[in-house]
């Protein structure tokens, strides 16, 4: 899986890439994007890192221990949650996506309605309800993608412009339509319906977003701790041996140059 170790060999076969692109030799071929490296054989031949995902998963930890769950309530348009998911979430799940899940909900302090024009009301406005629906819809239809894509849109100026080109560059494989026609007819309600029963659900309730859980638990100490150091608290929780970027070991890996 991508990590910062697969982010490492990124740049450097990026930087050797660039650097064949002034002799005789082309490019190599590789329509994914670095985080789908190490996702399958058949991918990593294709991007030529057969060997560097080879010691990425020599370093992987014990699978037998269940990863540390995290669940995020929020909204598309909340500057907390536009802050928590850039510079707390994102950044920790690249380096520690081997020992952690997350599961994102968009919904947040919306409200559902009985309208089938307008079934729903968000704190930020129609725009907040647009984004959180794109968003179900684009987790909903992208999987593994969908938390880069997410980050994407939410590290981004304008959260809804970002979307298109967010997942043309994460899911290339996704048509743009599809992700229109989820928001516009009934599967994309359906969704945010499973949201808001998913967040009415949450005990104890929910009294703000972000709203993060952990295991399934929400207890204010470890909001505390998540909200200013995410990185740590997850290396705590995680039951089984601490990855070397936990403990700040060094790892040595055989490695050639450019």
């Amino acid at each position: 899986m991508f990590n910062m170790k697969l982010l490492g060999f990124a740049v450097f076969l990026i930087l050797c890439a660039e650097r064949r692109s002034f002799g005789s030799h082309p490019k190599p071929s590789c329509r994914y994007p670095p985080s789908q490296w190490c996702r399958s054989l058949e991918i990593a031949i294709a991007c030529k890192v057969q060997k560097q995902c080879m010691e990425v998963n020599a370093t992987r930890p014990n699978q037998s221990v269940p990863p540390v769950s995290i669940t995020l309530y929020y909204e598309s348009l909340c500057p907390a949650c536009r802050v928590f998911i850039t510079e707390q979430l994102f950044p920790t799940w690249t380096m520690l996506r081997d020992i952690m899940t997350v599961t994102l909900v968009p919904y947040g302090n919306a409200k559902e309605l009985l309208s089938a024009n307008s079934p729903f009301t968000c704190q930020h406005g129609e725009p907040e309800c647009r984004g959180n629906l794109i968003e179900a819809c684009i987790i909903h239809l992208t999987g593994h993608s969908a938390f880069q894509i997410i980050y994407c849109m939410e590290s981004s100026t304008d959260v809804l412009n970002a979307a298109k080109p967010c997942l043309q560059l994460y899911a290339p494989s996704v048509s743009w339509s599809s992700v229109d026609s989820c928001v516009k007819r009934g599967q994309g309600n359906q969704l945010m319906h499973a949201n808001a029963a998913m967040t009415r659900a949450l005990s104890p309730a929910h009294t703000h977003v972000p709203w993060v859980t952990f295991n399934g638990e929400y207890t204010e100490e470890n909001e505390d701790k998540g909200m200013s150091s995410l990185f740590q608290l997850v290396c705590q929780l995680y039951k089984g041996v601490k990855p070397p970027v936990c403990t700040g070991a060094t790892v040595r890996l055989n490695r050639g140059f450019c």
